[in-house]
């Protein structure tokens, strides 16, 4: 255990995670030249894409000091805010974290959460500055930001570049010196952390684990705290670039656990695995559900692949332990699932590992929060879809999730962030000069506001500089009212929205007004209205095609003409009946558009 160091990297996304863990494999030979690409962790061809890490991962890397052989367990995480529960099991599972700071932007709003998480389990800090090799690093400014930060001394800062290897032999030497060893004892009883899962279709479910007290080896009867479950440790081992098996794991060690499990309720991240015979006194702490922030519909679009849809949502919550799901079904749309994800990020990753890695079409409906509604006999709902709303007269108030968002920009933005945290009905709680051109404000915020575009306006308005993060905080009492959409006095579930009575009207008539450029003509008048309860407050019409039926009368009686049109009324007014009106996928997707 002496030789073993289990450390993380943290860092704000786009600060070059990734790239230092790819040199640390390289510079401790973990990984041959031949196998040599930017980002070896990343493994999905999305995250490769868009350079952001979505999943953490974990490898095993042996490196030889002045006097002995150490272990080195790198676990690397997802910076963005919407993966925060993620970087939290993986903070658990460490002694000790690289604080990486790219030196041309500074500290940002992510870097700051992820310390706090860090700083939360006691782990030793390690900063490294990084992208020292670019021309616009400004290293003096930054190492101020980072004293302030953690008040660590000057010169314990690292100064580093992923890119050309710069100053990653200094990092290996400073984990190796500054990284406490696992404290924990092999005799006692078994305890171990598991911090992620993914999906293999020949062996079942795979689950990473740490083990903080006691000793696995292989064929032991091991059973999971928080489900109950019992298994048989047919398979354990270590991580390094392929899976490696091994009898035993000793405390400290980090490794995975192959047991033929199928289903994937059966294992949560978070939960702690113990043997059967001799069970430890009392479960790891910090386990908890994941909770959903932000709720949308996924339906087919067409209607027969429902069951294909199911099995590769079976299969993406195995590898992503925080999507929620259950069926639900929807009069425009038919049968589909409603969907509890993390933030817009992940419903958009969500969407497109549908689309790639089990080629489904999927609508998305509008994605909105859970409200508790009170009724008038003092009940609580919880609502995360509009239409499962009751009815007005029966509804006291509704509450809506409300965050504190922390947001850090350059002092020259600061106004235009405050103007539009106050459209969103946001309230200023503080706010703190971080050095002379760098401000850190602090909002209270309802969830359902940010949902839709507020990332996008946000990073707009600041010319890429703002980086914002978030947590829920409370439930507070709000004025909503749920806006319907008719067709021909239709209702379309899939495109109501609970919303503030203030932005109501507004919304509405943008709605109205965008569906009628997107739903094709028909041979009859269609009305788009927007109402909230029986009072319509937009109207658009989308005119008939009209079929000239007197062009063969020519000269004559007016009354021949009249004869003609009345007849073509008629038949307008039984195909009205008859008809429906198709509403097109841009329809739905143009709603989270609307600008």
């Amino acid at each position: 255990m002496k030789n073993t160091r289990n450390f993380c990297i943290i860092a704000h996304i786009d600060h070059g995670k990734s790239t230092i863990a790819d040199r640390l494999l390289q510079f401790t030979g973990t990984i041959s030249e031949r196998d040599q690409q930017a980002q070896v962790l990343d493994d999905m061809d999305l995250e490769r894409e868009r350079g952001i890490t979505i999943k953490s991962h974990a490898i095993k890397m042996a490196y030889k000091s002045a006097d002995a052989v150490y272990n080195l367990n790198l676990i690397d995480t997802p910076g963005h805010v919407d993966f925060s529960y993620e970087v939290s099991r993986s903070i658990a599972a460490c002694e000790g974290a690289l604080l990486i700071v790219d030196a041309t932007q500074g500290i940002q709003a992510q870097t700051i959460s992820n310390l706090y998480l860090a700083l939360e389990h006691d782990l030793e800090i390690i900063p490294v500055l990084n992208k020292m090799d670019l021309d616009n690093a400004m290293p003096e400014e930054v190492k101020d930001q980072i004293v302030d930060l953690i008040g660590c001394a000057r010169e314990s800062i690292i100064e580093a570049s992923g890119k050309t290897g710069f100053g990653i032999d200094t990092v290996l030497e400073r984990i190796i010196t500054d990284v406490p060893p696992p404290k924990g004892d092999p005799d006692a009883p078994l305890q171990a952390l598991i911090f992620d899962s993914v999906f293999n279709n020949f062996r079942g479910i795979i689950a990473y684990f740490k083990i903080i007290n006691g000793t696995l080896k292989k064929g032991d009867f091991v059973k999971f705290v928080n489900t109950g479950k019992e298994y048989h440790a047919d398979e354990i081992g270590a991580l390094v670039m392929e899976r490696q098996p091994y009898n035993v794991l000793y405390a400290g060690d980090v490794g995975y656990i192959i047991s033929g499990i199928k289903a994937s309720k059966e294992v949560k991240v978070g939960d702690t695995i113990t043997h059967v015979e001799r069970p430890c006194a009392k479960a790891i702490e910090g386990f908890e559900d994941v909770k959903p922030m932000v709720f949308a519909g996924i339906y087919p679009v067409d209607a027969d692949e429902y069951e294909e849809l199911r099995a590769a949502m079976e299969k993406l919550q195995l590898n992503d332990a925080s999507l929620t799901y259950e069926p639900e079904s929807s009069v425009a749309l038919g049968f589909g699932f409603r969907c509890g994800f993390l933030g817009l990020l992940h419903m958009e990753i969500i969407q497109e590992r549908l689309d790639r890695e089990f080629d489904m079409n999927v609508i998305t409906t509008v994605p909105n929060v859970s409200y508790k509604v009170v009724t008038n006999k003092k009940e609580i709902i919880e609502v995360h879809n509009p239409s499962g709303l009751p009815d007005q007269k029966y509804i006291d108030h509704i509450e809506e999730p409300y965050i504190t968002a922390s947001i850090i920009s350059k002092s020259t933005y600061v106004g235009a962030v405050m103007n539009l945290c106050i459209d969103k009905r946001g309230t200023l709680k503080n706010q703190v000069y971080l050095t002379s051109d760098r401000v850190e404000v602090t909002f209270d915020m309802p969830l359902g506001e940010i949902v839709f575009d507020f990332y996008d306006k946000l990073k707009s308005i600041s010319k890429g500089y703002a980086s914002f993060d978030y947590y829920q905080s409370s439930y507070k009492p709000a004025n909503l009212v749920k806006l319907d959409i008719l067709l021909n006095g239709e209702s379309v579930d899939a495109l109501s929205t609970l919303i503030h009575r203030d932005n109501a009207y507004d919304f509405g008539k943008r709605m109205c007004s965008k569906l009628k450029e997107l739903i094709p003509r028909q041979q009859f008048d269609i009305a788009i209205q927007a109402a909230i309860g029986v009072k319509i407050i937009s109207r658009e019409t989308i005119k008939a095609v009209r079929k000239d039926v007197t062009a063969k009368c020519y000269g004559g009686d007016i009354t021949r003409k009249r004869k003609l049109l009345e007849k073509q009324k008629k038949g307008k007014k039984r195909m009205r009946q008859v008809g429906n009106v198709e509403v097109p996928q841009q329809a739905f997707l143009a709603v989270l558009k609307l600008d």
